[in-house]
């Protein structure tokens, strides 16, 4: 499909720099084949039914920005998956400046050589050293805005929290999964009272969520993998929900690749443990969630195309525009939409 069929125009003061506080006090905006309605995240117990379940990510987000020298060159590194105990992928700024082998000084006594520049511009940085990477990131690194954020102001300690779900255990992601963030306990709490259960998958959200499409044809486009796991009992969790009738509703466009990623012809959900680079446009047939929870994406973006691909591209189109025109707060910090088909 023709890229631009996803484009729409989206006034910068729509762009939410901070999230809503409390956090289930941000907008939801209810889309279903019968319309579109509007109502506020503390109200998701009554636009669910007992039975259904969620499906939550657990990823915690590493403080994966990097800024250091070579030399005289300062260089940036945004890590954005782990290829091993000491070795990450990374976006470079000012990447012109390396060669294979060159040493980055991040600064706090964190160094890393680069290696193997692959097609995409990223490099392999290996981290000198004894001490877990993890620590090294604590001492040098910051927490990875999403740029149409950062572009406008600067990082700062509240996002160390706000830029967390209540579910983060599992580190590894290097972008937030979003749709969580409007999630608290007291939200959690009437849930489960309306009878709404919830699970947890992990999927380790990588920086390759933010690269523009740009590909005229999305059949050109090529999805960065991410590391995700299903495991066996949650996988059973899921299939005995939807045979006895109830509906996973996936929060988050991470929760929803994972859990279609494990699924099999046949409509059921297997444990998963490995990476997956699926990409979901309009034509997909949708086989292990029932709907989605999930924050206003970006024009042109493969999320926007999974949200089309779940409910109809013209249905997408008039919901973005009646979310403009009506002051919806859109991306990682904005308001929220759920998609029931």
């Amino acid at each position: 499909m023709n890229v631009d069929l996803f484009d729409f125009t989206l006034p910068p003061e729509r762009i939410a720099l901070r999230p809503a506080a409390p956090r289930d006090a941000a907008r939801l905006l209810v889309v279903t084949p019968e319309g579109l309605t509007d109502r506020v995240v503390s109200d998701l117990p009554s636009q669910l039914r007992a039975g259904d379940l969620l499906v939550f990510n657990d990823t915690r987000v590493i403080p994966a920005q990097l800024e250091g020298t070579r030399g005289s060159a300062r260089i940036g590194a945004t890590l954005h998956k782990r290829e091993g105990p000491r070795r990450w992928r990374a976006f470079v700024r000012n990447a012109r400046r390396l060669r294979d082998g060159d040493a980055i000084d991040f600064g706090q006594q964190v160094v890393a050589t680069a290696h193997d520049r692959a097609e995409d511009g990223s490099w392999a940085l290996v981290f000198a050293g004894d001490d877990p990477v993890e620590l090294l990131l604590e001492r040098a690194g910051r927490m990875p805005l999403p740029p149409y954020i950062a572009g406008k102001r600067d990082t700062d300690a509240r996002d160390t929290q706000d830029y967390q779900t209540m579910f983060a255990a599992e580190p590894g992601a290097v972008a937030a999964p979003t749709a969580a963030l409007h999630f608290t306990p007291a939200l959690l709490a009437a849930l489960e009272l309306a009878g709404v259960e919830h699970a947890t998958l992990t999927l380790h959200v990588g920086a390759g969520t933010f690269l523009p499409v740009k590909a005229e044809d999305t059949a050109d486009h090529k999805m960065h993998a991410e590391w995700g796991r299903i495991d066996p009992a949650t996988a059973d969790r899921l299939n005995a929900v939807r045979a006895g009738g109830g509906r996973v509703i996936a929060v988050g466009t991470t929760s929803l690749r994972l859990v279609e990623s494990a699924t099999d012809q046949d409509g059921r959900i297997q444990p998963f443990e490995g990476d997956t680079s699926i990409f979901i446009t309009p034509g997909y047939r949708f086989r292990g969630i029932d709907g989605l929870m999930t924050n206003f994406h970006l024009p042109r973006s493969t999320l926007f195309m999974l949200v089309s691909a779940l409910m109809g591209l013209d249905r997408m189109q008039a919901a973005y525009a009646y979310a403009i025109e009506n002051d919806y707060r859109f991306y990682s910090y904005g308001d929220a939409s759920l998609l029931l088909p």
